[in-house]
């Protein structure tokens, strides 16, 4: 890729049914924001400009191509199917599923090849996307698979960030996948993280317990005591700062979750309901742990308000931001310690 003084940022379209096209232009309509990166939605210049005109908004749309550089101060666009499509508000279906796993595809691989530097992500439909291509719960195992690295999902926020030790697993079978060498990675990826992407370089990080209130000596449940316990503190043994397990029922009311950088759920509602309690609407999902860098906002494809001009962009607009921002801070992680400072060969001052 050729120098660019402005990130790249790749933008997968979601489900057009949805209101992902909806908060991507609602973001991109501020004609000052493209002073800070080059946008480019994977997608189809049709359906953009319908739905820029249904919306009556004014952008600068221009029909791209992957092999060439894009314009910079213009919404870039770049046709990943041909035919039309008939977009019906409100309704997953089978075409709008398959569009929306078209865009997915096409911008991960423009991110492996370099030719976007990051990727935002709108909603998917779960269920409507799935195929021979797709066969998994959500973005961040598709991500793992195509990318290098180990997946973690980190909920980010300025007053928080929640890291899932499950994520899309079922209720029933979350004991089975709390094991010490899953513990072990998901902690790691959170403290990496941290470090690398967001510049903390001593982070403490709480962990939530597997059973109400920590098993209670016990009474409840003894996976706290037999399995989380004794791996916190091999992993505290290595001068890392983790702290639990905490009751989760009580954690987040009682504003402990502030005295830490990062908090580790063990399944997916114990640490999204207080996020998106706590920050709905300006929260930003982040796959932390991998190469590349990608994010989408807190929320899901809002077919109840899909159409109807209602969408909340603030959300979309702050995962773009946080994407960049973690790209630039991730850069500057590894440009320090590929050229670490070599105090042998400084200059020394002359007397």
């Amino acid at each position: 890729m050729k120098n660019e003084t402005l990130p790249i940022v790749g933008i997968s379209c979601g489900d057009p049914n949805g209101i992902g096209i909806e908060v991507i232009l609602k973001s991109l309509a501020d004609k000052r924001i493209l002073s800070f990166f080059t946008p480019i939605i994977f997608c189809n210049d049709k359906l953009i400009s319908s739905q820029k005109e249904q919306l009556n908004l004014e952008l600068n749309l221009i029909k791209s191509n992957i092999n060439k550089s894009p314009v910079k101060g213009k919404v870039n666009i770049i046709n990943v199917w041909e035919d039309d499509f008939t977009t019906t508000f409100g309704k997953p279906t089978k075409d709008s599923g398959t569009k929306s796993f078209l865009s997915l595809q096409a911008a991960v691989q423009a991110l492996k090849n370099n030719k976007i530097n990051l990727l935002v992500t709108a909603p998917i439909n779960k269920n409507n996307i799935q195929s021979e291509k797709f066969k998994f719960p959500g973005h961040t195992d598709y991500l793992a698979q195509e990318l290098d690295g180990d997946s973690l999902m980190f909920m980010i926020c300025d007053e928080l960030k929640i890291g899932l030790l499950t994520d899309h697993v079922a209720l029933k079978e979350i004991n089975m996948h709390v094991t010490k060498q899953r513990i072990e990675q998901k902690f790691s990826l959170i403290n990496e993280s941290l470090k690398k992407d967001f510049g903390i370089q001593k982070p403490k990080i709480a962990v939530l317990s597997i059973d109400p209130h920590a098993g209670d000596g016990g009474v409840i449940g003894k996976d706290d005591q037999d399995i989380l316990k004794p791996v916190l503190l091999e992993i505290a043994s290595k001068n890392n700062l983790v702290f639990g397990p905490f009751s989760s029922d009580s954690f987040f009311g009682s504003g402990q979750h502030k005295k830490y950088d990062a908090v580790l759920a063990i399944y997916h509602d114990q640490g999204l309901i207080p996020f998106k309690t706590l920050s709905f609407g300006s929260g930003v999902n982040y796959t932390a742990g991998l190469n590349k860098v990608r994010t989408s906002p807190d929320h899901g494809t809002g077919y109840d308000i899909a159409g109807k001009g209602l969408a909340d962009s603030t959300s979309f607009k702050n995962a773009i931001f946080s994407a960049i921002e973690i790209f630039k801070s991730r850069k500057l992680f590894e440009d320090l310690n590929k050229n670490p400072l070599n105090l042998s060969n400084s200059k020394t001052a002359k007397k």
